[in-house]
């Protein structure tokens, strides 16, 4: 007699109950913002800076979106896996559950496959004001030449113990990212105004090889921004969180990271979702289940990403 022990239903359950776990991507939302779409692309024309006040002389001057802009193109994209019914027949709920979860871990971590995808080629590909995403010469009307990728000397840097590029002590990684955080606190918007001036938390993302003097380099960060003359006000609140992105690593980062401004309501990058990820499954009763004697689990969703504001964020290169 074939007993079912295991069934596509309580497969389908073990993939939900794993989605509930934290899959360890929760800088997402620090770093870009979450749209929702309904068709095949959006143009995103909102990226023209906010206006300042002013003192009220001639009436209003309203200021409209930017003529600058960007399309975000929703794509396909699917994952299909297998379970041989022989397997849930004799209850391999250990192996078949293993198998699930990890399938369940690479539909949370899409997202940051694909926004990693655009930190990597940030030097290379354009944002929406034509400029490379990570570049030394942006200028947005009346802001002059800006630039969100710096190199940082730490060989030039005063500190009791040197590194190298790939290695760097605690004290030149602390002095790297304070470069990168005064960096982004100096960057104008298109009328010469500060943009970022209220920033008090950012997010350090590194390779595998930065992770260690990140970390102990932030433990420390504020002490040693006052050194540099930061206002001491803005410092009160300051955070500073470290990620380290293993997407970074094996794209060949060795020797450079990228800080984010993570409190600001309009991200360096843009998420966007026509259709979130859905299940379906061919299992018992369905002709491929006759057919194979298998059953398939797929997901699929419509999804982009693209370039936000490339003043929230600064390449940092150790030379």
């Amino acid at each position: 007699m074939d007993q079912q022990l295991l069934s596509s239903r309580a497969i389908r359950g073990m993939y939900f109950a794993r989605l509930e776990s934290d899959p360890g991507t929760n800088w997402l939302d620090g770093v870009s913002n979450f749209f929702g779409s309904d068709q095949a692309s959006e143009t995103y024309n909102f990226l023209g800076q906010t206006p300042m006040m002013r003192e009220w002389i001639g009436g209003r001057q309203a200021k409209g979106f930017s003529g600058d802009g960007l399309t975000i193109i929703n794509k396909h994209y699917e994952a299909t896996l297998e379970i041989q019914k022989k397997d849930a027949r004799r209850d391999k709920t250990g192996q078949i559950r293993a198998r699930v979860d990890e399938f369940a871990d690479r539909s949370q971590t899409h997202w940051a496959s694909l926004t990693s995808a655009l930190i990597v080629n940030g030097a290379t590909s354009l944002c929406y004001d034509g400029q490379y995403f990570f570049d030394t010469d942006h200028v947005t009307g009346d802001s002059g030449s800006q630039s969100n990728k710096i190199d940082a000397d730490i060989s030039a840097f005063p500190a009791t113990l040197h590194g190298i590029v790939t290695d760097p002590s605690v004290e030149e990684m602390q002095q790297a990212i304070t470069a990168g955080i005064v960096a982004i606190l100096k960057l104008k918007d298109d009328k010469g105004e500060p943009m970022n001036e209220n920033a008090s938390a950012f997010l350090v993302m590194v390779p595998i090889g930065l992770m260690k003097a990140a970390l102990g380099a932030v433990s420390q960060l504020v002490p040693a921004m006052l050194q540099q003359n930061l206002n001491p006000n803005l410092l009160r609140n300051f955070r500073v969180e470290v990620v380290m992105n293993v997407r970074l690593t094996s794209a060949g980062w060795t020797d450079k990271f990228v800080i984010f401004r993570t409190d600001s309501p309009i991200k360096a990058l843009i998420r966007q979702s026509e259709q979130e990820v859905e299940m379906k499954m061919k299992a018992e009763g369905s002709e491929y289940e006759f057919d194979n004697d298998a059953w398939q689990m797929g997901i699929d969703a419509w999804r982009g990403v693209g370039y936000g504001y490339w003043q929230r964020a600064v390449q940092v290169t150790l030379i």
